[in-house]
């Protein structure tokens, strides 16, 4: 049997547990270990939607190269469930290792003549270490961790470091894992050669980055957003975000000397009725927001119709999963962009963001609430499972204490009293934006009605065919505006050196920049764009005028980025190539690579390329 070539820092391991078995502190451990020893590693949590008892997987890649996008191909399996025992041996690669519990003997089917076996009695050596049942289900876990130490060389001190912290303030509970995490070493130092071919070492390609998940940094973005009131209804995968904010806001919202709360949480009753109080509390000043997903946002499609008609700032933080109706509802996609974009019946645009790690999910909250107050309009922020859920390296998270926030066009009392008319729908700068107040802002002048039905440029109600159109042409003209105000695509090139482009956006962008290195490898090279808001600015139309091909990865399977820009922009739709990934697994680099080779090999064989080359051959030799 070929073993796996020599790998340090290099590969990638898989946990095989039982969901609700305490797997996950272990697993965590492991990951924030190889964190610590200063090498880039991304976990990817792979759970069921139930509670407990069925299969969860635990994915880490360990990259020196930095590549954190999820990778194809196992290198390492630890295998505790049987239920998924066939399944989880046939996804080692060939040379690879498959870490059991031998407590039992492994029955023939499991047996594979192209992969290494390293059988621990884990269950047997808990039963003998440990008295008590749940001590002996929860240790077992950190029994492979402390196997994993040995064959991988993972710094023991690094682990026990982590259990202190870990266990601040529980101190007693240290030894007991220590004790578990040696029974693991020694067995592996007893019976097994070690380390393995596949191992890591101390690096310091880190610096001073953190481990953060994007839910989180969402949370915490909203209390530096200065978002006092958080409406919603729990929903996979969004829940951890109020979850978090509720964390922060508790430790910096809340009066040292009285104890008095600078904030409101409130869990609705559904999903529309949680838009709904976001919307009122905007009107009445206070800046508001709300977590979803998928199917949160199809049953709050009206009111943000409203939101979006009346001009009330309005932040939602959408975390995708996989559609539609239920569908998997902890696995990821990017599927919810035409329905944001476009929520609503009538004619509707929101403003998107697209976050692509957790900096940006802190950064793009903050940004967003500004944005809403600003343009008077929702804005719905586009993150997904993979991000929301999952722990990634970050760069740490700025703030200028400086910075002030744009609450826009806001007339005070004294403003007020200069202007012989307030009309709340006026389009006073052309700009498309009008200015608006705050309830009481003045005791008689600055007072309107906000409603849904059409009104004139006063907020007088009316059905004037003339006034209607005269309002929607204004939110056109501000939607216009609001392109040279939202975030700006990255450009990877100044300068084009490809007749190929590709376009991504959000959790695409490490494996689609690892696909690039790929394609380079392969003497293919290709321009690069990555959006990062909707409504599109000039510079994304340049960038596909300037290309004969390009290709759009996303995470879905009608390639609805690829539609929006075809709606959106003057966009000949032979020019835009679809990569697709929408199994619910994050998108690896290998699949991007391969989609774009396939399809780069079948246009320069195809009969429309030959006869354009043709055509080009034929008029250079009439130039000739």
């Amino acid at each position: 049997m070929s073993l796996i070539e020599n790998k340090v820092n290099d590969f990638v391991v898989r946990f095989a547990n039982v969901n609700g078995t305490g797997s996950a502190s272990a697993n965590f451990l492991f990951t924030k270990a190889i964190f610590r020893m200063g090498i880039p590693v991304t976990p990817k949590n792979i759970f069921p939607s139930n509670i407990q008892g069925l299969p969860t997987w635990y994915e880490v890649r360990i990259s020196e190269k930095g590549y954190l996008g999820r990778r194809e191909g196992i290198d390492f399996v630890v295998s505790v469930n049987p239920q998924s025992m066939l399944n989880d041996v046939q996804s080692v690669k060939a040379g690879g290792y498959f870490l059991y519990d031998s407590s039992k003997k492994l029955h023939d089917q499991y047996i594979r003549q192209d992969i290494n076996y390293i059988g621990i009695p884990l269950m047997l050596m808990c039963n003998e270490a440990y008295t008590d049942p749940r001590q002996r289900q929860l240790f077992k876990n950190i029994v492979y961790v402390g196997a994993l130490a040995a064959l991988f060389e993972i710094e023991f001190d690094v682990l026990e470091e982590l259990l202190g912290e870990q266990f601040k303030g529980k101190e007693k509970l240290i030894p007991a894992n220590v004790k578990a995490l040696k029974l693991g070493a020694d067995y592996i130092y007893a019976n097994f050669k070690y380390p393995l071919d596949i191992r890591v070492e101390r690096r310091n390609l880190i610096g001073n980055s953190i481990m953060i998940d994007g839910n989180s940094a969402c949370g915490l973005g909203a209390v530096y957003a200065g978002a006092t009131v958080a409406a919603w209804y729990p929903i996979t995968p969004s829940t951890s975000v109020v979850e978090a904010y509720n964390a922060y806001a508790e430790e910096f919202r809340v009066n040292k000397i009285t104890g008095k709360k600078n904030f409101a949480i409130i869990q609705a009753e559904d999903e529309l009725s949680a838009i709904g109080m976001v919307i009122g509390a905007s009107w009445n000043g206070a800046r508001s927001f709300t977590a979803s997903s998928g199917p949160g946002l199809s049953l709050m499609n009206e009111l943000l119709g409203l939101a979006y008609f009346a001009e009330i700032p309005t932040v939602l933080i959408d975390v995708q999963r996989t559609g539609p109706s239920t569908g998997m509802p902890t696995r990821t996609q990017q599927s919810d962009i035409l329905e944001a974009a476009y929520a609503s019946h009538g004619d509707t645009k929101h403003v998107l963001l697209f976050p692509s790690n957790p900096k940006e999910c802190f950064d793009l909250t903050v940004d967003a609430f500004d944005l809403a107050e600003y343009l008077q309009t929702p804005v719905i922020m586009l993150t997904d499972l993979d991000l929301g859920m999952n722990d990634h390296i970050s760069e740490p998270f700025e703030w200028d204490d400086k910075r002030e926030y744009n609450r826009g066009k806001i007339l005070d009392a004294a403003a007020l009293d200069n202007i012989v008319k307030f009309g709340r729908y006026l389009d006073v700068d052309n700009d498309g934006i009008a200015y608006r107040t705050y309830p009481g802002t003045h005791p008689t002048k600055g007072s309107f009605f906000t409603r849904g039905t059409s009104r004139d440029e006063y907020a007088t109600y009316s059905e004037d065919s003339g006034a209607y159109k005269r309002n929607v042409d204004r939110l056109i003209k501000k939607w216009n505006t609001a392109k040279d105000i939202v975030p700006a695509p990255q450009v990877y090139q100044d300068k084009n050196k490809s007749e190929y482009g590709i376009l991504f956006f959000g959790t695409s962008q490490c494996s689609a920049e690892e696909a690039i290195d790929l394609l380079n490898q392969k003497k293919i090279i290709v321009d690069a764009i990555r959006i990062k808001s909707f409504p599109f600015n000039k510079t994304v139309q340049d960038f596909i005028d300037s290309h004969e091909k390009v290709f759009v990865i996303e995470q879905n399977r009608d390639a609805q980025m690829k539609s929006l820009l075809l709606i959106e922009l003057v966009a000949n739709h032979q020019k835009l190539i679809s990569v697709l990934n929408y199994d619910g697994m994050p998108i690896t680099a290998e699949n991007i690579f391969n989609q774009i080779t396939n399809q780069i090999l079948s246009l320069k064989s195809s009969p429309l390329k030959e006869e354009a080359n043709g055509k080009k051959n034929k008029q250079n030799s009439i130039t000739n």
